[in-house]
């Protein structure tokens, strides 16, 4: 493959910086003349140099979620004890679907057909069942939650932020606890 000229290696970078601020803030499903605005570019240099939304998508998923969401797993990883480590991922799975539209969107698969999103909503979805098995076998995780009910509890998440979108994130934050209670095994 010919290397870019110094102009082209430019407007892609441009073009990247733009769509990473420009997903982070409206989501994946953001128009793409947005973007080509914010990067100074045609919507039709996006096509030509990414082949479209989901070749810009791919291209830019690992600065504009996947980060976020290996420093979930890295943090919580470093708590003790299962309860508070399943807890504390869906807590800030959540917050991260509330603050950010774009890991939204991964996390409710609104582009299903894109291998480094499903790559990477995989990797969320594997680590929440290896918290859940673990804190269902130490008896404090509710032993009728099945790994299904976990991908949904995402999923819902991510369509009451899209619902909702006059909550304040501390009203937000309350609502989560409600659920996360409600998660616990009795005793």
């Amino acid at each position: 493959m010919t290397p870019l000229r110094a102009d082209a290696r430019r407007n892609v970078e441009g073009i990247r910086r733009a769509a990473i601020d420009a997903f982070r803030a409206g989501g994946l499903t953001i128009p793409l003349d947005e973007v080509a605005r914010a990067a100074g570019v045609s919507k039709g240099t996006i096509y030509h140099r990414f082949g479209g939304r989901c070749g810009l998508i791919d291209a830019v998923v690992d600065d504009l979620v996947a980060a976020r969401i290996g420093e979930i797993i890295d943090a919580v990883e470093a708590i003790d004890g299962p309860l508070p480590r399943f807890e504390e991922y869906l807590r800030r799975t959540w917050l991260l679907q509330y603050d950010e539209p774009a890991a939204n969107d991964v996390l409710m698969r609104v582009l299903p057909d894109s291998a480094p999103l499903t790559t990477l909503f995989d990797r969320a979805c594997a680590f929440g069942r290896r918290l859940l098995a673990d804190g269902q076998a130490a008896g404090v995780v509710r032993a009728d939650l099945t790994p299904d009910d976990l991908v949904y509890l995402i999923l819902e998440r991510g369509a009451i932020v899209r619902a909702c979108d006059e909550q304040t994130r501390d009203d937000y934050e309350r609502r989560l606890d409600f659920t996360l209670r409600g998660l616990r095994a009795s005793r």
